[in-house]
């Protein structure tokens, strides 16, 4: 989500509205600037990890919830998000879930489909 908003400040232009993204310029100018957002990785729809300093936070699309305590747990041991005393750092983590959410983009099987309907149409059209 950070490098489109990225590549177009580097390019001097200004970055699309609907993009919830932003530009890491900063850091990259100075990798010790102030920064007080968290890492966000996504890895397909509704699949999420969230990484400050000390807690990692994933939401899976079915629901399912990760927490680790890298201060404590750094080879994230013990999963925390059922223990009710980190209710609200998980709380806090999920303000950085993206609030969009698009479809994955198509594997080379979901391509093959396309291909056959467009052989299909072009035999219509050549009836």
């Amino acid at each position: 989500m950070s490098i489109y908003p990225t590549l177009c400040e580097l390019c001097g232009l200004e970055a699309p509205k609907h993009n919830e993204g932003v530009s890491v310029v900063l850091l990259l100018k100075d990798p010790a600037a102030k920064w007080d957002r968290p890492a966000l990785t996504t890895h397909g729809k509704d699949n999420h990890g969230i990484r400050t300093e000390r807690w990692r936070y994933i939401r899976y699309a079915d629901g399912g919830e990760e927490l680790y305590d890298h201060d404590a747990d750094p080879l994230e041991w013990k999963n925390l998000a059922k223990d009710p005393a980190k209710a609200s750092v998980i709380s806090e983590l999920r303000k950085h879930l993206p609030e969009k959410n698009v479809q994955d983009a198509p594997t080379k099987a979901g391509q093959g489909k396309g291909k056959k309907k467009k052989a299909k149409l072009k035999a219509k059209a050549d009836e």
